[in-house]
């Protein structure tokens, strides 16, 4: 019986996150030399849970067990913005700290992202909305984001800020020295 010797290729999973003590989004996206997918997109609602340390509790519970069913390489976090309430920022940077302590737990490197540099990695526009963003990913990968809560997408846009930031680290990743070679080699992403 002859075996097939060719090597599988080269597998490279994102964990993006966007955190949040009342939801928190998530998405695993796979990449492959010549494509990408969203593994798993979705969004731990907290609400219901009064203590806070409970929420932080079950939100690193729950991610703890996303990486451990889907094995990515790395997290890619929304960097906490900058707000008016101040208890509202201590929360959100604790969540942001049980996220990132499940992942290193777990052996992933992780990376932060500010929100406007995801907006400029998905849509060119580091001023764009909520909603642009969701539309060029719906685009990209086909999805029906109607189905999602923004945090979802928002997670998705960050998992795809890291891969569009990084790509030469990447297994099969490409740079670009410019938009030209950017257009030519994406041309099924253009409209």
């Amino acid at each position: 019986m002859a075996t097939n010797s060719t090597p599988e290729p080269a597998v490279y999973r994102i964990l993006g996150i966007d955190p949040g003590t009342v939801v928190l989004g998530f998405a695993v996206v796979e990449v492959r030399p010549r494509s990408r997918r969203v593994i798993e997109l979705g969004v731990l609602k907290l609400a219901q849970l009064k203590d806070h340390a409970r929420r932080l509790e079950l939100i690193h519970r729950r991610l703890t067990q996303v990486i451990q069913e889907h094995s990515p390489t790395v997290m890619s976090i929304e960097a906490p913005f900058f707000g008016k309430n101040p208890q509202s920022m201590l929360k959100l940077g604790r969540a942001q700290g049980v996220c990132m302590a499940a992942a290193i737990g777990q052996g992933l490197e992780v990376t932060e992202y500010a929100p406007r540099k995801i907006k400029q990695s998905i849509t060119g526009n580091g001023n764009a909305s909520k909603e642009q963003v969701a539309a060029m990913l719906e685009n990209e990968f086909d999805l029906d984001s109607s189905r999602y809560l923004a945090d979802a997408t928002d997670a998705l846009g960050a998992a795809m800020c890291h891969y569009y930031q990084n790509r030469s680290a990447v297994p099969g990743g490409k740079r670009f020295s410019g938009w030209e070679g950017f257009l030519k080699a994406n041309a099924d992403r253009i409209k």
